[in-house]
């Protein structure tokens, strides 16, 4: 295929300007988003754009240049520049650099999608999201928004190492929002989570979410949210919704748990990490109950793929197991520095950033209870859902969250409805805490991780169900 030649003349230069080992990914990528407010389309978005991204590995120095020219003629400039940073770089010496073996591989993949999203009529998208805006208007939405995103991703993976690998990935998802203004506050309600819900898969996914099910519910809690009583400011028992707790899940573990920050490597603007590598597989890091998974190979969820950006295959492993931490993120490089025998988590943005190490779907695996056994099961507490705000230090240590909406939780039944719940807490010492787990679980979809300099925006998964956490203060108003 043409593009496999671009990709490989990319390569052959990069070796032949003196490169012990070099990749390239073309890329071509789609991306549209609507928007609608109060019964209006008020946005539409529509990219694309297509260049090739290749690396270049000297001594212990990379190189990467990226260029949107898919000429043969291009792409070998491009190599061969790739391989010039490389030199340059290496001229400030770093210790020695190897690359953990991975499989070789000719393949193609290409995501679970039924319905092609970008051939979905727009008068069916827009018609869906002008219907849900009037519908949340009508139930006493000051401000009623609803969106979607749909994104396509082909590429041509080429290396020196013999990788010949073609991909195709579309992701799909939306939301509503609806917003009540008080006297003194405004309140806020959103399904299916507080910036919509997204993974790999066509306009199916959209459909599933059903929206027009959910509008009346969400205008009319955020309009009941402006009158319910004040989280009170305590220390209890504290039941997380599955959506939350995916976010719970990303910022205190799946970052932490990247091995470019526990090595220092993403320190200037990422942060780094509480974790130490010698305590890897003796650490502990939550109760018996907390088994994470590092797994793309996840059907539908937003972090699914067939092969890393270093041509890596897909496979599940454990982070952690029975609340001892186990794993990490890592690429061929970091794991080597790391003395560890495993890659598969690189991934970029597109074809014109470094691949870097990302989150693919970092989860929890489910429980053994229901969310009613756990609601049952706490004669007093506070129950939050969907995020509002969140705060966490750059260790990813200690945290604050804020939810839409909370419940009080007495005797083992939902209560009154509380407004700006909050709540705060040590990484270890919450997951340590969790003493009940759902078994109803879904895969979340973030699409809006950032890290990298220049600022890369990742899409991650993390399957999360509603779980308790013992003694956590909540009601925190600084």
């Amino acid at each position: 295929m043409a593009l496999f030649d671009v990709a490989t003349a990319a390569v052959e230069a990069a070796l032949a300007a003196g490169a012990r080992y070099a990749d390239a990914r073309v890329m071509s990528r789609r991306y549209e988003s609507m928007s609608a407010r109060n019964g209006e389309i008020e946005d539409l978005t529509q990219q694309a754009d297509a260049g090739i991204g290749v690396r270049a590995l000297v001594g212990s120095s990379w190189g990467f240049q990226a260029v949107p020219d898919l000429t043969e003629k291009a792409a070998r400039e491009a190599g061969s520049a790739a391989t010039a940073i490389a030199k340059a770089s290496g001229l400030v010496a770093g210790p020695a650099l190897d690359l953990v073996p991975t499989e070789t591989r000719q393949d193609a993949w290409t995501g679970p999608c039924q319905v092609d999203p970008f051939a979905v009529p727009m008068s069916v998208k827009g018609d869906l999201l002008v219907s849900v805006t009037q519908t949340m208007r009508d139930h006493g939405a000051d401000q009623a928004e609803a969106l979607y995103q749909l994104w396509e991703q082909r590429s041509w993976f080429v290396s020196s190492a013999g990788h010949r690998i073609e991909q195709k990935i579309v992701k799909s998802g939306g939301g509503i929002s609806a917003t009540a203004n008080g006297e003194f506050e405004t309140q806020r309600r959103s399904y299916p989570c507080y910036r919509g819900q997204y993974g790999t898969a066509g306009w199916e996914l959209v459909e599933q979410l059903d929206l027009p099910a959910h509008a009346a519910r969400v205008a009319a809690e955020a309009r009941e949210l402006l009158t319910a009583p004040e989280c009170p400011s305590t220390t209890t028992d504290l039941i997380l919704g599955g959506e939350q707790l995916a976010l719970q899940i990303h910022e205190s573990v799946g970052h932490a748990i990247e091995l470019d920050r526990i090595l220092g490597w993403e320190a200037a603007f990422a942060g780094t990490s509480w974790l130490e590598l010698d305590k890897l597989g003796s650490l502990r890091y939550g109760s018996e109950l907390m088994n994470i998974t590092i797994d793309p190979t996840i059907p539908g969820a937003l972090g699914s793929f067939g092969y890393d950006d270093e041509g890596t295959p897909a496979v599940a492993r454990d982070a952690v197991r029975d609340g001892i931490w186990v794993g990490v993120l890592a690429g061929r490089d970091s794991a080597a520095v790391a003395g560890l025998d495993y890659g598969g988590s690189v991934r970029s943005e597109g074809w014109s950033r470094l691949p870097m190490v990302r989150m693919t779907n970092v989860g929890l695996e489910p429980g053994p209870h229901t969310l009613a056994e756990i609601i049952a099961a706490t004669d007093d507490g506070v129950m939050m859902e969907t995020n509002r705000s969140w705060s966490i230090d750059d260790k990813r240590l200690n945290f604050q969250f804020g939810t839409e909406i909370g419940w009080e939780v007495k005797n083992g039944a939902l209560g009154r409805m509380l407004r700006n719940p909050t709540y705060t807490g040590i990484g270890p010492l919450f997951w340590r805490s969790m003493d009940m787990l759902s078994s109803e679980s879904v895969p979340w979809g973030t699409p809006n991780c950032g890290k990298g300099q220049p600022g890369q925006t990742g899409h991650t998964g993390h399957p999360a169900a509603p779980a308790r956490f013992k003694g956590v203060r909540v009601g925190v108003r600084s």
